[in-house]
């Protein structure tokens, strides 16, 4: 990656648009400095905060320096999820096709399926493992948290669908246990699947799209949270 300043939410446009013209500097000394070897490449990061044109603007720039992928930075840091997909609505387009575009630090379940109808392809996130530390774990029916004291009697798998070792192995009331308890065997179960979780949505968006039906599946997605 190359270096690049995260800006701030929120902030003025003066500080952001002179955030961004630092971020495309670094990126050129960045990319001057890259080392080509076999198995590595360099992506420039889109910075501009909220501002489709200074977004576009520091798109060009980085198609111009020439990278291997394109990472979209500076999203997801309070601006609300609305705000988030508009900026990329005016950012993805502007980025080429044939390289990859990664949105940086996103997110939930339903970021993510935003941003893949979008036309992002790759990204990174703590929530999995935050989440799972926490007794917050993803399912196919939304968001479950193993401490709310309703589980402590059920029996049934947290997510019947899934195949990790928390659902095949154990109930939701142990889970329940296990977190009530601080057990670090909790924290070890949840975050195995909420990672599967992510696995599978993703596994299930790719096949979408090899189908032509993504807009299916973000609808039937939606509906199911």
């Amino acid at each position: 990656m190359a270096l690049d300043e995260c800006t701030p939410y929120p902030a003025p446009r003066e500080a952001v648009e002179s955030s961004m013209e630092l971020s495309m500097r670094w990126a050129e000394r960045s990319r001057r400095a890259f080392v080509e070897r076999p198995g590595h490449g360099m992506f420039g990061i889109v910075q501009g905060g909220v501002h489709p044109d200074l977004r576009l603007r520091s798109a060009a720039r980085l198609i111009e320096i020439g990278f291997d992928g394109y990472a979209i930075g500076g999203l997801a840091i309070g601006e609300g999820q609305t705000t988030t997909f508009a900026v990329l609505d005016a950012t993805v387009p502007a980025l080429p096709e044939a390289r990859p575009r990664y949105l940086m630090g996103v997110g939930k379940p339903a970021d993510l399926v935003g941003a893949v109808l979008r036309g992002v392809d790759m990204f990174d996130c703590v929530l999995p493992t935050r989440s799972g530390r926490t007794a917050q774990a993803f399912t196919r029916c939304g968001t479950v948290n193993l401490r709310n004291a309703r589980h402590a009697d059920d029996p049934t798998p947290l997510d019947p669908e899934c195949r990790c070792p928390a659902c095949v192995g154990y109930s939701r009331a142990y889970l329940h246990h296990l977190c009530r308890s601080g057990e670090i065997l909790g924290s070890m179960l949840l975050t195995a699947h909420n990672l599967r979780y992510y696995a599978d949505l993703m596994a299930a968006m790719r096949a979408a799209i090899e189908t032509g039906s993504l807009a299916d599946f973000a609808a039937a997605f939606e509906s199911s949270q």
